[in-house]
Parts: structure tokens; sequence; C-alpha cells
């Protein structure tokens, strides 16, 4: 009996060797974590102290067929998704560089529009919440087309040297709630890069959005130029917006960089533009950052009547 059982195991230490040999595979885990302080000019907003912290375990490996195989889930304590599923953003591709890679965002993914609308200054609006107050509603922060579970995205093989092709697809529901998107970015240029996404998406039922998005940037030297468009249609006319957005970016040395930026939020039926802009120094050693910024924006209510400012910094680690 004795032999018998090693003789079974044996032939299992086998074939779990051989399979180790046929899949190729590995799990990592890394993390992120940061402490940033804020300081608004408005006594309503006030002083905001908050943290971040992140774990992401990722597993990839090959098949025989040579598809790559990617799996990613983050831990994010504090949202509202990991408290009631265990876990935030996830993710599963499969692809290779002759087929191309089709990603299932579980939650937490971009469809090929949305992917691209950060503003060449870098959502100065949106990373320094200037719309939190009690008239929050009319200062909605830039708009996109929509984002949500069980996300769709195909990014195509390489076709033209430096052209990077994609497309998203979310299915409708009873409620709305689906998209579809196209987004591609050209950097065939030494120093150029050149972005494109159009996206449409049903917040609800009958209540639909177009977005289109065009960006560049160009490096010379130490410095780096960036413009961007987004402007986003809805079929409630009032909500239609328009972002304009410059930025200048200077490299210090291969630690310190300042950047100054600008954007412009143009939305229908509003008296003023929203004008922000703002200036951040960065440092990094490792994989330590430290940052410091101070935003500024005009007419925060789309009048003359309100003008923000707030001064923010910032602690980041990754490991």
């Amino acid at each position: 009996m004795n032999n018998l059982k090693k003789i079974g195991l044996t032939a299992l230490a086998g074939s779990l060797v051989a399979t180790s040999v046929a899949y190729s595979g590995e799990l990592a885990v890394t993390g992120s974590a940061g402490m940033y302080f804020k300081n608004y000019s408005d006594s309503q907003t006030g002083k905001a102290v908050r943290m971040d912290n992140s774990v992401y375990f990722k597993g990839a490996g090959e098949t025989d067929a040579g598809l790559n195989v990617n799996l990613s889930f983050e831990l994010d304590q504090g949202t509202a998704n990991n408290t009631s599923n265990g876990f935030d953003n996830h993710f599963v591709s499969v692809g290779n560089d002759t087929l191309g890679t089709l990603t299932v965002h579980g939650h937490g993914g971009a469809n090929s529009a949305s992917a691209l609308d950060k503003t060449a200054a870098g959502d100065l609006w949106d990373n320094t919440l200037m719309n939190t107050d009690s008239n929050k509603t009319t200062r909605m922060a830039p708009m996109s087309a929509k984002s949500g579970n069980n996300l769709l995205v195909y990014k195509l093989p390489t076709m033209v040297d430096g052209l990077a092709l994609a497309g998203s697809y979310q299915a409708k529901n009873s409620t709305g709630s689906g998209s579809s998107a196209f987004g591609a970015t050209y950097t065939g240029v030494e120093g150029l890069s050149v972005s494109y996404g159009s996206g449409n998406s049903e917040d609800v039922k009958g209540t639909t959005g177009d977005q289109v998005i065009m960006k560049a940037s160009y490096v010379y030297g130490s410095f780096t130029l960036g413009v961007s468009n987004n402007e986003f249609d809805h079929s409630t006319a009032t909500i239609d917006q328009e972002v304009d957005s410059i930025s200048l970016a200077y490299t210090v040395s291969d630690s310190i960089s300042v950047t100054y930026g600008e954007e412009t939020i143009d939305r229908s039926g509003q008296v003023t533009d929203i004008e922000v802009d703002g200036v951040s120094v960065s440092y990094t050693s490792g994989g330590m950052t430290a940052t410091f910024a101070q935003v500024k924006a005009d007419n925060v209510d789309h009048t003359a009547a309100l003008d923000k400012e707030v001064w923010k910094i910032g602690l980041s680690f990754a490991f």
C-alpha cells in the first residue's frame, strides 16, 4: 500500500513539474501610499488632510499558443467598491503583439476616449476639487464619455510604427449606462505625441453624450509644451461643455521638474468661463515623490462672483 502511495505521489509531482514548464507565470505584489495637505482660500472649504493607500496583486503568464495573460486586483481601503466587494480596480487581459490585446475591466477601467481626456495641464480643476462646496451643481468637473463596470477594451496590434489604436464597448442595460469609444495616439516623430479620441455614452436610458478629444505634446530639450481640447455634447443642452488647456514643463534635472498649466472651462448657457491656472514643482528620489502646487480658479460658478485658490503639498511612495 505504501508503494502505491509513493507511485501516486511521484506521478502527481511529475505532472505539476510538466505543467509549470508548459505554462510560465508569476504573481507580483506592489503598493503605493501617500500623504497630502491642502489649504483653500475660502473658509467654507478650509483645510484638508488625507492619505492614499493601495496594494496591487498582479499575475502574468504565457500560454503554449503565445498568448500573454494578465490579471490585476487593487486593494484600496476607503473606496465604496472595496467596502462591498473586498477589492477595487480589477481586470483580466489576453493577447499578444500579433493579435492585439483584449481586456475586460470588472471595475475601474476607462473607455478608449476617456482614457485620453486628461488635460494638457494635468486636470487642475478635477485634482484640486474646487467644486466641492454647496453650489457645486453649477461647477461640474470637465465631463467625459462614461466608463463603468464590465468594460471591454481592445488594443489593436501595431500596424504603423508609432501608432496605437484602441476601441471599447460597454453593453447597455435596462437603465442605459452603455458606451462605445475609439482612441488613437501617434508617437512616430521624435519628441511628438498626438492623440485623438471619440466616444459616446448613455448615462441613463434616453440621456446621451458624445465626447471628442484632441491633444498634443512636444518635447524640445528640457521643455515640454502641451495643448488639449475636450468637447462634450449632451442631450441636455445646458450640460454641453468644452475644455481648452495648455501647459509648459521644464525638467531641471532627473529629479526636479516644474510645470505651469492653464484650463478654460466653457459650459453652455453660462455667462462666464471658468479659468484655472497653476504651477507645480516635483522632486523624485527613488520610490518617493514630493510635490508642491498652487492653483487658482477665477469665475468658479461661471460668474465673476467667486474666485478660489488652493495650495497643496504631498508625499507619495511606491514599493
